[in-house]
């Protein structure tokens, strides 16, 4: 009987409708090129992280963060939480079937004789299974589903991040060995021309602003490898906090002249399309289906509510005939609830999901733009980063030239200090621009490999 009855349950259980409004993905409010008429080629695919970061030692300190980091261990977690509560949610939809065994023995006193009377029972049972008939609980677990989904989105998201803050970071510490060599070199330089201009005040050739003007530049270098020095020393500090544990001294970075072609650049012409595989735009809109799913729960509330409790079994009066010569004993008691008046609960409940899913669908487009956004800014900035690049160094050697004639000028005599000092002091600013240029380069390099999604 009890088998018959739970089969009957699942047989309505499978029929149940769904009361969800039907789904329907939000154009994407942004265009399908981008600002700059690149031609679309749906069809490239993006690479995984491994294929865009080509030095072995920045692999290995990425490797290292994917495994250590304390934000993506979290991340990770909060996907087994989300994950644990779909299990939940879904385990709603179906009976839980319960086994049990009583017994009982009781003395009695009737007209002043003594009886002594028991009972055992042994039986399976269904307790307050409410049946899905409209849905609700499936929609529940929808809704369960697709926030887990948006936390799995969340981690992918972290992970990319964090691939892209890891890299931006060791190329930072390149940037700043460069400095801090750079730095060093016209340090060593200074202190070169301070004795020469003391030399030649000696000899009566240069008066003392000569060697005044010699002193500032020395000293602004001497600032510079303090500050740099300890610029390195942060940025260590911040790579070591991003992997999770102290990276070893080999898999640091010198300067960032040797690491030519470090990181790839992404392919262009990929279409606006490869937004929607963004891991914050797919977030967005799991929690749009879940808020979708919300409305479906928040209908069901108004319809009727069939609950069945049951139970089958064997019962005798006392344990040791239980099974062997006891007697079959059921019940069967459906229970079946219709809203009539809650006050206006039910109805401020489905106002609520619906405002909701309003909110979650501005926030799916608001994803989509500011992707949009980001990969505009990359490739706007990628347009022109050769171009200036090319500029600086041109700019460099230039600049490079004019300060050895101005110091071989000055040493001859034929031409006055400050033109020599105003050549080593353009000097010295172009090559920290270039510095700062080419860590610019590797950085747009990540950003428009992140921006973009990170890889299928």
């Amino acid at each position: 009987m009890l088998r018959k009855m739970l089969i009957a349950s699942m047989l309505l259980l499978a029929g149940c409708i769904s009361l969800d409004p039907h789904y329907v993905r939000p154009a994407a409010p942004v265009p399908a090129v981008w600002p700059d008429g690149q031609s679309t080629r749906p069809q490239l695919e993006l690479t995984e992280w491994q294929a865009i970061v080509n030095d072995d030692r920045l692999k290995q300190v990425v490797g290292r963060a994917l495994k250590s980091n304390r934000d993506l261990r979290q991340a990770i977690a909060d996907i087994e939480a989300a994950r644990a509560l779909y299990g939940e949610k879904k385990a709603a939809l179906y009976p839980a079937l319960d086994a049990g065994l009583s017994s009982s023995r009781s003395r009695s006193v009737s007209n002043g004789v003594s009886e002594i009377s028991g009972s055992a029972e042994a039986s399976g049972s269904v307790s307050s299974f409410e049946l899905d008939l409209f849905g609700k609980n499936r929609s529940l677990s929808r809704a369960a589903k697709e926030s887990w989904l948006a936390s799995d989105a969340t981690a992918k998201n972290t992970r990319i991040t964090l691939i892209a803050e890891t890299t931006t970071a060791w190329m930072t510490l390149a940037a700043d060995q460069s400095s801090l060599a750079l730095a060093k070199v016209t340090l060593q330089s200074a202190a070169d021309t301070v004795k020469v201009t003391e030399r030649r005040l000696e000899l009566g050739a240069d008066d003392g602003t000569a060697v005044n003007s010699a002193i500032t530049i020395y000293q602004q270098a001497r600032g510079d490898v303090a500050g740099y020095t300890t610029s390195v020393a942060q940025d260590i500090n911040a790579l070591n906090l991003l992997v999770g544990e102290s990276v070893p001294a080999s898999l640091l970075p010198d300067t960032l002249e040797p690491l030519e072609d470090a990181i790839a650049i992404v392919p262009s012409g990929v279409s606006s399309e490869v937004l929607l595989r963004r891991p914050d735009v797919q977030e967005a809109e799991h929690q749009l289906k879940s808020a979708n799913a919300d409305i479906g729960s928040a209908r069901a509330a108004f319809f009727p509510s069939l609950t069945l409790t049951a139970s089958a079994g064997v019962g005798s009066s006392s344990l040791s005939n239980l099974f062997g010569h006891g007697s079959h004993v059921w019940s069967f008691a459906p229970s079946l609830t219709l809203p009539i008046f809650a006050g206006g609960e039910n109805l401020a409940a489905l106002r609520y999901a619906e405002a909701e899913k309003k909110g979650y669908i501005a926030a799916y487009e608001k994803a989509i733009q500011s992707a949009f956004k980001d990969v505009a800014d990359a490739l706007a900035s990628r347009a022109t980063l050769q171009e200036r690049l090319d500029a600086q160094n041109a700019y460099v050697a230039a600049a490079m030239k004019s300060y050895h004639l101005s110091d071989l000028r000055y040493r001859n005599g034929v031409d006055s200090y400050l033109n020599m000092l105003v050549a080593q002091r353009t000097l010295y600013a172009a090559q920290q621009d270039l510095i700062s240029l080419k860590q610019t380069d590797y950085e747009n390099r990540i950003t428009l490999w992140q921006s973009l999604g990170g890889g299928i």
